[in-house]
């Protein structure tokens, strides 16, 4: 494959809501006697939770896999009031490492239940962020997966039906279901601003400008990462061959035979050095130039949850 290009999409890899989350485990680590534990995986990919694990981090499936009155830490995906409860009745010291925009959507699912709404939730069944906000208003949320599922929905009173989604999926995908649903609930609500993250949708763009050109697009990210498999949805969408990767390891050059561009992106929980070794794996089996491509500019960041923010204490 020689003289094949690669181009970088910018933005890619960790967004804000993933940063905090990987410092809220490191200050905890630093802060706090251990052990500290952290339920479910604090962002979707094995090389984050490895990194953290090897710095003392304990990660489990379930709380009462936590020795009572312990730290425990949850995951950036949000839990339900029910796991709160949970870890209250055990004692554990709870940090939220939930994203903020996240959090702004159960935010938004507590408040339309509380004035009477059904609630319509965009996202996929079994999904950790799916679970933490259904559970804010279990009698008052449906789910809906699909345009079919859409359709199919049925609420108490259709005059009086909100709309909230999953913070991880594609914008073309969320449109189509709620064209559907506003064509059946005429007085459908909508939160003031869009649920899809600035994150998502940044790097969903990137892809699209990339695949102008790319002929194969490989998105760096875990296979549960909802927001890395949108992305190679994306690349697909836009007429291009992808490949969702774990990293380099996974790379096999025929995918290349024939192809004169490589567009090279990663999803919102991949690290920046996974991105390297794929660009140094392109390079080994040919590649010779390799390009950038800002679309945006990211500036964004969240403060740490009031148990971190206060100045660490002195040894």
């Amino acid at each position: 494959m020689p003289g094949i290009r690669i181009l970088l999409a910018k933005p890619r890899g960790f967004c804000a809501g993933v940063e905090r989350a990987i410092e809220v485990v490191e200050q905890a680590l630093a802060r706090f006697p251990g052990p500290v534990y952290v339920r479910k995986e604090i962002v979707h990919n094995p090389h984050v939770v490895n990194q953290l694990r090897a710095q003392g981090a304990r990660f489990v499936d379930e709380l009462t896999e936590i020795p009572q009155g312990s730290t425990a830490i949850f995951s950036a995906h949000g839990v339900s009031p029910a796991v709160y409860a949970a870890a209250q009745a055990r004692r554990l010291q709870v940090i939220d490492a939930t994203c903020p925009l996240v959090t702004k959507v159960h935010v938004e699912a507590k408040r339309f239940a509380r004035e009477g709404y059904t609630l319509i939730l965009i996202g996929h069944a079994g999904h950790e962020e799916v679970e933490g906000t259904m559970g804010e208003a279990p009698q008052a949320i449906r789910l809906v997966q699909t345009v079919e599922d859409a359709r199919a929905v049925q609420v108490p009173d259709p005059n009086r039906v909100a709309v909230i989604t999953q913070t991880t999926l594609s914008m073309d995908d969320t449109q189509a279901v709620i064209d559907v649903l506003k064509g059946r609930f005429p007085r459908l609500v909508s939160p003031a601003k869009d649920d899809i993250c600035y994150a998502t949708q940044n790097r969903q763009n990137a892809v699209k400008a990339m695949a102008r050109e790319a002929e194969v697009i490989l998105v760096i990210g875990a296979k549960n990462s909802s927001n890395s498999i949108r992305l190679t949805e994306v690349a697909e969408a836009a007429g291009r061959r992808a490949y969702l990767i774990n990293d380099a390891t996974e790379i096999q050059p025929d995918w290349f035979t024939g192809v004169s561009c490589i567009g090279v992106t990663s999803g919102a929980s991949a690290p920046e050095h996974l991105v390297q070794d794929v660009v140094e794996a392109l390079r080994r089996l040919g590649a010779t130039q390799v390009e950038e491509r800002e679309l945006v500019h990211e500036d964004v960041s969240f403060g740490l949850p009031a148990e971190l923010a206060a100045p660490a204490p002195r040894a």
